[in-house]
C-alpha cells in the first residue's frame, strides 16, 4: 500500500490493484477522519430514531434475520486524483488508488426503515459512527436523501468479500451508498437519525461540497454556491503498462486497466489512443459485467517503431457520459476523472529523468510539534504543497479544532510551513 498518513489511516491502493476484479482486502483503500474506534461486537447496537413511528435497536443476530443481500460496487473517496489539481488544494494528496471494487454484503437499508415505519414528513438520513473526534474537530456525521436510502441497491454490510468486514473498512456495519462517493459510505454504523429537513452539521454542511459551476482555478467560492458531493463520475484507470515503460519495437504490448461509474449506469466502453488522443481505437471489456463495480478492459497493440508514445485511456456511459481531457477545477480537490495518461519508450526513445527535487532545509520552529503534530503525524503535512493563504486557512482551521498555536509562534510556524511545503515547482 502507499501510505498517505500513518495515523490516522490513509492507504492507498497501487495501480496494480485495478488487474483484479475484486479488490482484496489488504490492498483496499483506507480513509480516516479519526483513528479507529474499538468496538464491542457483543455489545454492538444499531439504533434507529427520528423522524420514524418506531425507533429500533438491532443487535447483530437481529438484524441478520433480514434478507440478506450481496452487490459489487466501486468505493471511491471524493478526493481520489486531489495531487493532480493545479493549483493544488490541501487534503490527503491521493493520485489514483484511493478507490476500490468489492463484493458487499448485509441487508437493505429499506427493509430496516420498514420496520421503522418512516413517516412522510422524513427528508434526509443521518448516519453516526462509532468514531470519536479528535479534540475539538466536529464529529464525522454524512447522510443521504431519503430517495436514496430507500433505493434497494443502499445496504448496510456486515461482510466485504464474503468476509466480515475488518475494523479498518468499518466493522461491524458500514452503509454501502453504491455509485456515490465514499463519504455517504459510513464506518463504524451504531446511529440512524431520520431527519425532516437537510442536516446543518460541518460535514455536511461544510465540508464535501463542489461548485456548482467551474471556476477560476485558485478562486474562493461562496458557500452558498456549493452543493454536496454525491454520485461518481465516469473515470478509467490504466494500470499497464506504468508509467515510463521502455518496450521493444514489433512487440505486441497489452494496455489494460478498469473503467467504473456512478449509479447513471456502469462503464460500458472504454477507447484507448496510443498517439496522444489524435486517433482512438475500442477497447476490449474483459471479466464481469454488474451495475455499480468496475468493468476490466485491454487492448492489444504492437509499436511499429522507435519512439515516444503517450497511451490514453476513456471510459464512457451508455448515456453517452465520457471522460475529460482536462478537468475543471475546484477547492477541495473532489472527483477528478480526467482522461489517463501514460508515456511509453519504444527502443531507446526514454525521456531525460526529472531531476532530483528535496525540500529546502528549514529550522523547525517552537511549538511545531505541539500545535501541528498533536492529531496526525508529519506525513500529512508533507505531502501538502500549499500556498501562504491556504496555509494560513490550514492554520485557522486546525486552531478551531484545538490545535492552537501560541501568538508568538503562528507567525514562525506559518513561515515554516511556506517555507518547507510551499507549492509544486
Amino acid at each position: 500500500m502507499i501510505v498517505r498518513s500513518i495515523n490516522p489511516q490513509d492507504f492507498e491502493m497501487p495501480l496494480e490493484g485495478f488487474q483484479s476484479f475484486l479488490t482484496p482486502v489488504d490492498q483496499f483503500f483506507v480513509r480516516t477522519h479519526v483513528y479507529a474506534p474499538r468496538v464491542d461486537a457483543a455489545n454492538w447496537k444499531l439504533e434507529v430514531a427520528g423522524e420514524v413511528a418506531n425507533p429500533l435497536s438491532f443487535t447483530m443476530d437481529e438484524l441478520k434475520k433480514l434478507p440478506r443481500v450481496e452487490l459489487v460496487g466501486v468505493l471511491e473517496c471524493a478526493g481520489n486524483g486531489r495531487s493532480f489539481y493545479d493549483p493544488p488544494v490541501p487534503g490527503a494528496q491521493w493520485r489514483y488508488g484511493a478507490v476500490g471494487n468489492a463484493r458487499w454484503a448485509g441487508v437493505r437499508l429499506a427493509d430496516v426503515l420498514k420496520k421503522a415505519g418512516v413517516k412522510n414528513s422524513a427528508r434526509e438520513l443521518i448516519f453516526d459512527g462509532a468514531d470519536v473526534p479528535i479534540g475539538k474537530m466536529p464529529d464525522f456525521q454524512r447522510g443521504i436523501p431519503l430517495a436514496k436510502a430507500l433505493d434497494p441497491n443502499t445496504l448496510l454490510a456486515y461482510e466485504m468479500n464474503g468476509e466480515p468486514l475488518t475494523m479498518a473498512h468499518g466493522f461491524p456495519l458500514r452503509v454501502v451508498a453504491p455509485g456515490w462517493a465514499a463519504d455517504s459510505w459510513v464506518k463504524w454504523l451504531q446511529g440512524i437519525q431520520v431527519l425532516d429537513r437537510e442536516f446543518d452539521g460541518f460535514w455536511m454542511k461544510s465540508a464535501y461540497r463542489r461548485p456548482e459551476y467551474p471556476v477560476r482555478p485558485g478562486e474562493a467560492v461562496d458557500a452558498a454556491k456549493m452543493q454536496p458531493v454525491t454520485r461518481l463520475r465516469v473515470k478509467s484507470v490504466i494500470s499497464a503498462p506504468l508509467d515510463g515503460t521502455t518496450v521493444e519495437p514489433g512487440r505486441m504490448l497489452r494496455i489494460a486497466g478498469a473503467a467504473w461509474s456512478g449509479d447513471q449506469g456502469p462503464a460500458n466502453a472504454v477507447d484507448v489512443s496510443v498517439d496522444s488522443g489524435r486517433t482512438w481505437r475500442a477497447a476490449t471489456l474483459t471479466g464481469q459485467a454488474t451495475p455499480y463495480g468496475w468493468r476490466l478492459w485491454e487492448h492489444m497493440w504492437t509499436p511499429p517503431h522507435e519512439g515516444f508514445y503517450t497511451l490514453m485511456a476513456r471510459a464512457r456511459t451508455m448515456a453517452g457520459d465520457v471522460q475529460p481531457l482536462a478537468q475543471e477545477w475546484n477547492p477541495s480537490g473532489y472527483q477528478w476523472n480526467v482522461v489517463h495518461r501514460v508515456g511509453v519508450a519504444v527502443g531507446n526513445a526514454a525521456p531525460a529523468p526529472a531531476a532530483p527535487t528535496s525540500a529546502p532545509d528549514v529550522t523547525q520552529p517552537d511549538g511545531f510539534k505541539t500545535t501541528c503534530l498533536v492529531c496526525h503525524q508529519e506525513d500529512m503535512i508533507q505531502q501538502q504543497r500549499l500556498t501562504r493563504a491556504q496555509w494560513n486557512r490550514e492554520i485557522d482551521k486546525m486552531a478551531a479544532w484545538g490545535a492552537e498555536a501560541k501568538p508568538d509562534q503562528r507567525d514562525a510556524i506559518l513561515n515554516y510551513l511556506v517555507s518547507r511545503f510551499g507549492p509544486r515547482p
